[in-house]
């Protein structure tokens, strides 16, 4: 079995939902041992996504097997003593510490930077939260649909006009971006430690990568830039960077930025060589002065075929174009299956989702299953130094389950 880069890197998932674990499964993806800390019983939260009404239903467990693939699970009660002495142990020989629990409850569970970071002076610890660490609202918590999405403006500024309802996002959306942004936190804070010797504390938040996220217009905004009128898709300002529908209902989107060049091969493509000459549309002004009139051309026009039909004519000709997917498209993507964005779990013909990064050399781990709930408690305990009637007596005491 490929053991990856991070081969030996020990790191403690004590986490729940999405952007913060999903750092720990890229580095697992690489090798690194990772143990998920959940509470007894129920374990994380998370684990019940798809229970909640409105999200898909299925046999299995679609949220828990992205987010928790590779890893181990103990389970702890850290409002128990007995539960927080076993996590200092296991603190004492970890490489990585990752939580997005609120500082409060940090606080209360004894799993502060401060409380850690006296027992592994090498240890990376990673916390991530809703809307930073300092300010008035460092202890408010955060999901990414209010934190990420909607407090970063890209809700607002992905509205088709200025008329419709804000845009809601899907699940996860800006989590597992933001689960990159800590990954590279840590990595880069590991890259330090084998300069100094020393381990730090690193942080990122659904807010800053928010506002990262939709950065150029944010910063159009820092430097007082004049915005113009939001525009709905009939009344776009230029027509061949638009979108349009096909006979089926799919739609595709055009990107043609090299517009002078293109736009007579466009023409020619839709069967519409008249185009190439019209007064109307001749040069670049005038087809934006006219975009509305060249709109309504290109959608009767798409309106002709179906998307396969179109995606081969616009593939032919080398024109940019992209395909608005639906997920009914992604399980035999080839180009995704060809590149290993989507890969098969171990011993098993089901794909997950690959984590979006590769190092030449360096294969990841084929993804395991993820971990029932303390399904790993005994063994953990075990590596840890206890025996069968210290681990026993935690289980009795609800420490550990």
């Amino acid at each position: 079995m490929e053991k990856g880069i991070f081969a030996g890197l020990k790191v403690l998932d004590c986490a729940s939902f999405i952007a913060a674990p999903a750092a720990a499964t890229v580095l697992s993806d690489f090798g690194a041992d990772v143990i998920k800390i959940e509470p007894p019983g129920t374990g994380d939260p998370y684990r019940n996504l798809p229970n909640i009404p409105g999200y898909p239903g299925g046999e299995h467990n679609y949220a828990w097997l992205l987010e928790a693939r590779n890893k181990k699970s103990i389970a702890l009660d850290l409002s128990k003593p007995e539960a927080q002495a076993v996590l200092y142990k296991l603190v004492e020989e970890a490489d990585v510490f990752i939580t997005n629990m609120p500082p409060p409850v940090r606080a209360k569970l004894g799993i502060t930077y401060d409380h850690l970071a006296h027992l592994n002076d090498r240890l990376i610890y990673a916390s991530f939260t809703g809307y930073g660490e300092k300010g008035e609202e460092a202890n408010k918590p955060g999901f990414d649909s209010n934190a990420y999405w909607a407090r970063s403006g890209l809700m607002d500024l992905v509205r088709a006009d200025i008329d419709t309802t804000p845009a809601r996002s899907v699940a996860g959306m800006g989590d597992h971006p933001c689960a990159m942004a800590l990954y590279s936190a840590i990595v880069t804070a590991l890259y330090q430690r084998e300069k100094t010797g020393k381990g730090s504390h690193v942080a990122s938040n659904l807010m800053a990568n928010g506002v990262w996220a939709g950065g150029t217009l944010a910063q159009a905004k820092l430097c007082g830039a004049k915005f113009a009128e939001r525009r709905p898709r009939e009344r776009a300002l230029n027509a061949v960077a638009n979108h349009y529908q096909c006979r089926d209902g799919r739609w595709l989107i055009l990107s043609l930025l090299s517009e002078e060049k293109q736009f007579p091969t466009l023409a020619k493509c839709l069967g519409r060589e008249d185009l190439i000459n019209d007064p109307r549309f001749v040069t670049k002004a005038d087809r934006h002065a006219r975009s509305v009139e060249l709109i309504k051309i290109l959608d009767e026009t798409f309106a002709t075929r179906d998307l396969a039909e179109w995606r081969k004519i616009l593939d032919g000709n080398g024109l940019v174009f992209g395909v608005v997917a639906i997920l009914d498209d992604i399980p035999n993507d080839k180009q995704m299956i060809d590149n290993e964005v989507l890969v098969p779990f171990e011993n098993d013909t089901m794909l997950t989702i690959n984590s979006p990064i590769w190092i030449d050399g360096a294969k990841k781990v084929q993804p395991r299953k993820p971990p029932a709930v303390g399904e790993h408690s005994d063994e953990i305990l075990r590596g840890a130094g206890y025996d069968e009637a210290a681990i026993k007596q935690l289980k009795s005491s609800g420490a550990v389950g």
